[in-house]
């Protein structure tokens, strides 16, 4: 039998099977067509960027590894982008840190960047099919250190605020250039590596630093503040905590960014989902996966990832949440670590897709609670990857781990030819 004809026969058999629980299949795959991720530029070249080539990234994180092949220009960060989106089915947008502009092998300093620096960026996407996300980079800069938007000193606070409203301004034109709005994410890495006499001190300049890059109103962009519990060198204090940015932005009306790697690791991030969507207008995700700390390991189908995708999918709240992934992992081959993550991250929200949530909700309203935790366990092992093969072949990627030798090819003839 034929590999298509396999996976045809496997996908009619689990059709069925949902079926008897009440589950459209065609339906859920009509609903995975129309979720994007949005891939994050870095995980090419190690955060590296075009502003300082060799230079050393700060900020409290960090890449692990020195695997072959590491993307070195712009030509080869986007060619290498091309062929992780050639096996990931549908159509995703990149992210973009502002370090990743195209200057002409000119120094722009960080207060200096405009949205020429990225028209080759809009129409290379347009070409490409895809839209672009942006964020303002505050790490691995002489003003970085430990305090940017939040330092007392106000020439270098200055700095950062100047820095930030021009990213929000090339995000703006991005969006109009692309006819979508342009997601805008502000992370900062302030904090101290010990504890500080005044927390509040540096969380008010936070807040009026905040106040002055928002007050320009833009139409094509949309804004995201992104917590953090810590940094490496920055551990007992952040200033843009969760508790921060969330009270920002319910009052502000700003989205939130969930950084998944960016809580304590016995934190449910699943569970801030129901209640954001409650007081902020929309979500930002970061999807990663944190072992013992932010370390950014490649995303996998793990238990977080699942329960992320459940909450947002019974809301049927697609519309609200953008998602987005941030993670790099160096050890590996770099595309390959691309379509792990965005793979795995499709998987889980089509398997909440196929979950037979009338049911369960109706044992729960029934008071049958019994039947609820069983049917939630049957669901685990439903015949969710036949319709996952069958999504695949639909859209012309690899089924499977057939990707693995088409990768190696790429290395073999691409990458490996780096020095």
């Amino acid at each position: 039998m034929k590999k298509e004809q396999s996976i045809q026969a496997a996908f009619e058999a689990a059709t069925e099977r949902y079926a008897a629980l009440g589950v459209n299949v065609n339906e859920a795959l009509s609903k995975m067509n129309k979720i994007s991720l949005s891939l994050h530029c870095w995980q090419a070249d190690d955060v590296s960027g075009f502003e300082n080539q060799g230079g050393e990234l700060t900020g409290g994180i960090q890449v692990t590894g020195n695997y072959p092949g590491r993307a070195r220009n712009i030509d080869e960060l986007r060619a290498d982008i091309k062929e992780a989106t050639s096996y990931i089915a549908g159509t995703h947008r990149l992210s973009l840190h502002e370090i990743y502009g195209d200057f002409g092998g000119k120094k722009v300093d960080r207060n200096e960047a405009e949205p020429s620096h990225f028209t080759s960026w809009m129409q290379w996407a347009k070409d490409n099919n895809m839209k672009l996300d942006f964020n303002s980079t505050s790490f691995s800069h002489p003003k970085s250190g430990d305090l940017t938007l939040a330092n007392p000193d106000k020439d270098i606070r200055n700095f950062w605020i100047e820095h930030t409203k021009r990213c929000r301004w090339i995000s703006d034109e991005m969006g109009a250039f692309q006819g979508d709005p342009c997601m805008m994410n502000l992370w900062i890495h302030d904090g101290s590596k010990e504890v500080p006499a005044n927390r509040l001190k540096y969380r008010r300049l936070l807040e009026q630093s905040l106040d002055e890059i928002f007050a320009t109103e833009y139409n094509n962009m949309k804004d995201c503040i992104e917590a953090k519990l810590f940094g490496i060198g920055l551990e007992s204090y952040t200033v843009g905590s969760y508790d921060f940015y969330l009270g920002y932005g319910a009052k502000k009306g700003k989205i939130v960014t969930l950084d998944t790697g960016h809580f304590h690791l016995t934190e449910s991030v699943a569970d801030k989902i129901s209640s954001l969507l409650l007081f902020t207008p929309e979500i930002m995700l970061h999807v990663s996966r944190p072992i013992r700390w932010d370390s950014d390991h490649v995303v996998i189908l793990n238990d977080d990832l699942q329960d992320l995708a459940r909450e947002i999918i019974r809301y049927d709240a697609l519309d609200r949440v953008h998602i987005g992934l941030d993670y790099f992992d160096a050890t590996i081959n770099r595309i390959g670590a691309y379509v792990i993550g965005c793979r795995a991250t499709q998987k889980a929200f089509l398997m909440a897709l196929l979950e037979p949530s009338a049911l369960l909700e109706q044992y729960e309203a029934e008071g049958k609670y019994f039947e609820r935790l069983a049917l939630q366990e049957e669901a685990k092992s439903l015949p969710w990857n036949a319709v996952w093969d069958m999504y695949c072949l639909k859209s012309n990627v690899p089924v499977g781990e057939d990707y693995i030798p088409a990768i190696q090819g790429y290395e073999k003839n691409v990458t490996s030819k780096r020095n």
